[in-house]
């Protein structure tokens, strides 16, 4: 049997941990078809020992769509690589940049940059275990270990296993003495070390995340890079990924309104009422949905403040839309857009 159709890595959204859960991943659908989403990072241990339809669950509005995996023992991840061609998905993706202390205790996520070897083994026996691309996301260095021939070692070793998509977050990562959070701010974009990396390895594919925050940004990366990943500016602000698909992919279909996003994600969120899940769990992912417009207050009051009622529907989302501005709601992405008083 021939493999699977490799996804586009032209544009994606980062894996974000308790941000892109399958909630999150059909709303940023309902904006744009082509752009490739990712789980979060989902922990061998939670799949073999857990919940698996919970935790790899998945719509299939939300292809295409990749896995990512947390974990360094290779017979798990293999197990876990095998279940998530199982259950449908696109890619399988090796988290090898979070920098988390739980993560880090576990001997998984930024920590792998110091065992390459590890790394390696780890995606051998994945891909021996799937039809499915096999992926490493992963930092320019963490530690001391951040030197440009370290990283261009582990891309090596890693590639030598069969390996050929790296995704690179332009900065390195302190696995003691900052937060995940600083992890994410402190250490200085290197965007120069991820460029080079593309030019000394011209036949595999690079794609630049970290600090990326407008598509046109996007588009100046794409000049030399393979593709480019979104991360935190696509959940604060969705709407950015409403002209991906004309923009980046150059699809002639119109791009969608704010309106017209929320009308394709009301019958999800309605489904998922009906299943017992609370409306914030859905609507959260849509706060950002209006931010620098008439009406964003509106809208994230209504939904913040009504939402977490007992038995809260689809009226307070009707509620919330009732505050924002017609010209807003109909405004097609790339317009001008009403300003804020």
């Amino acid at each position: 049997m021939s493999a699977p159709a490799r996804p586009p890595l032209t544009l994606s959204v980062a894996p974000m941990m308790d941000w892109t859960d399958r909630h999150c991943r059909v709303f940023h659908r309902t904006l744009t078809r082509r752009t490739l989403l990712y789980t979060e990072m989902v922990t061998t241990g939670a799949i073999i020992h857990g919940d698996r339809d919970r935790h790899l669950g998945f719509d299939r509005v939300e292809h295409p769509v990749a896995l990512q995996l947390g974990g360094s023992d290779a017979a798990a991840l293999a197990e876990c690589a095998r279940m998530g061609e199982d259950f449908g998905y696109d890619e399988i993706n090796l988290n090898c940049g979070c920098p988390s202390d739980r993560v880090s205790s576990g001997s998984f996520g930024a920590s792998l940059m110091g065992t390459p070897d590890t790394v390696a083994r780890a995606v051998e026996a994945m891909r021996a275990a799937t039809r499915l691309p096999v992926t490493v996301k992963h930092r320019i260095g963490i530690d001391d270990l951040d030197s440009y021939e370290h990283l261009t070692n582990f891309v090596r070793t890693v590639e030598a296993a069969g390996c050929d998509t790296f995704i690179v977050h332009a900065r390195k990562a302190w696995l003691s003495g900052l937060s995940p959070k600083e992890n994410r701010e402190i250490p200085p974009l290197r965007y120069d070390v991820v460029r080079q990396l593309k030019a000394d390895f011209p036949h595999l594919t690079v794609v630049l995340n970290g600090g990326v925050l407008t598509l046109d940004a996007a588009q100046d990366a794409l000049a030399w890079a393979d593709g480019v990943m979104i991360g935190r500016a696509a959940y604060q602000d969705p709407f950015i990924l409403a002209r991906a698909d004309q923009d980046v992919f150059g699809e002639s279909a119109l791009p969608v309104t704010r309106r017209e996003a929320i009308e394709a994600f009301v019958p999800y969120v309605a489904a998922q009422l009906e299943a017992g899940h609370p409306l914030p769990r859905m609507m959260k992912h849509t706060l950002g949905l209006f931010t620098g417009q008439p009406g964003a207050r509106h809208w994230k009051r209504t939904l913040s403040e009504q939402g977490h009622k007992p038995g809260a529907g689809l009226e307070v989302v009707r509620a919330a839309l009732e505050g924002v501005p017609a010209e807003v709601l109909d405004a097609r992405p790339g317009a001008t857009e009403p300003q804020p008083a």
